[in-house]
C-alpha cells in the first residue's frame, strides 16, 4: 500500500474532531439513546447498546452520564428525540464517503452536509449511490508490545476472520455478528486494546495524492466538525509521509 496502512487511515478517519473530549462525549451519549430506544435498557441483551457502553467506558466517561442517556433513551427521562440519517457522496480524486448522523433537527443537518460537498467543489449523492462500495466489519486494534502468535491463538480461536499487522499495532477482524465473542476473549486475556469497534470497510481503495489530497482532508476534517455527525467512512488511501 506504499506506506499506507487501512488502521491510518481508520485513526485519521475518528481524528481532529475526536480529539476533543467534550464531542466524544456528546457522540457517545447520542449512541447510547438511540441504541436504548430501539433495543431496549438491557445492556447485556443489546449488542449495540453494549458497544456504546463500553466505548463510553473507554473515554473514561462517567457512569452517571451513560445511565442517564440509556433512562433517555428508554422514556424514563425526558430528553431528545433524534433521527438517524446517512448520507453519501464522492469527495476529491473519486474517493467515496459515507456520513453517519444522530441529529435532533434534518432540516438544519441536511443543508450543513451538503455545503461541505460543495464549498470543495463536490457533489453530495443520493442515498445508496456509495454505500455498495463498503461492507460492515468488527475491528478489534491490539498494541503490538504481544507477541503476533498470541494474539492469533485467541482471536481465531474466538472467530475472528484474521489478524494482521498494520501500521504497528495487530488488527484483528471479524463479522459484526462475530465481534463482541472475539472483543469479549481479547478483554478476558487482558490484551491491550487500542480502539475497537464496528467499522464501514470499503472494498476497492482509491489513492490520493498532492493537491486531490489536501483537499480531501480538510472535507474530511470539516464533516468531522460537525457536533451531528457520529463516523465518516471512506475508501481514501494515501501515503502517511505525504
Amino acid at each position: 500500500m506504499s506506506g499506507h496502512s487501512k488502521w491510518s487511515t481508520i485513526k485519521h478517519k475518528k481524528g481532529a474532531a475526536d480529539a476533543k473530549r467534550g464531542k466524544v462525549f456528546t457522540r457517545v451519549l447520542k449512541e447510547i439513546t438511540v441504541a436504548a430506544r430501539l433495543g431496549g435498557g438491557d445492556v447485556a441483551s443489546n449488542p449495540r447498546l453494549r458497544l456504546a457502553v463500553d466505548t463510553a467506558k473507554g473515554a473514561n466517561m462517567p457512569k452517571d452520564n451513560w445511565e442517564r442517556a440509556i433512562k433517555k433513551g428508554t422514556g424514563e427521562l425526558e430528553g431528545v428525540t433524534y433521527e438517524e440519517v446517512q448520507y453519501e457522496g464522492y469527495g476529491p480524486g473519486g474517493a467515496a464517503i459515507i456520513i453517519e448522523v444522530v441529529t435532533d433537527n434534518k432540516n438544519r443537518t441536511t443543508p450543513e452536509i451538503r455545503s461541505y460537498f460543495s464549498k470543495f467543489g463536490c457533489e453530495m449523492g443520493a442515498m445508496n449511490s456509495v454505500a455498495y462500495m463498503f461492507a460492515k466489519q468488527g475491528q478489534i486494534v491490539v498494541d503490538a508490545e504481544i507477541p503476533e502468535d498470541k494474539v492469533m491463538e485467541i482471536a481465531l480461536e474466538a472467530g475472528a476472520d484474521d489478524v494482521q499487522d498494520q501500521g504497528g499495532a495487530w488488527v484483528i477482524t471479524t463479522s459484526p455478528e462475530a465481534y463482541q465473542a472475539v472483543k469479549d476473549a481479547v478483554d478476558a486475556a487482558k490484551l491491550p486494546t487500542i480502539e475497537s469497534g464496528i467499522i464501514k470497510a470499503a472494498g476497492n481503495m482509491v489513492h490520493l495524492q498532492g493537491p486531490k489530497l489536501a483537499t480531501f482532508l480538510k472535507l474530511v476534517d470539516a464533516i468531522e466538525d460537525n457536533d451531528d455527525v457520529q463516523n465518516v467512512w471512506h475508501n481514501a488511501e494515501y501515503d502517511e509521509e505525504e
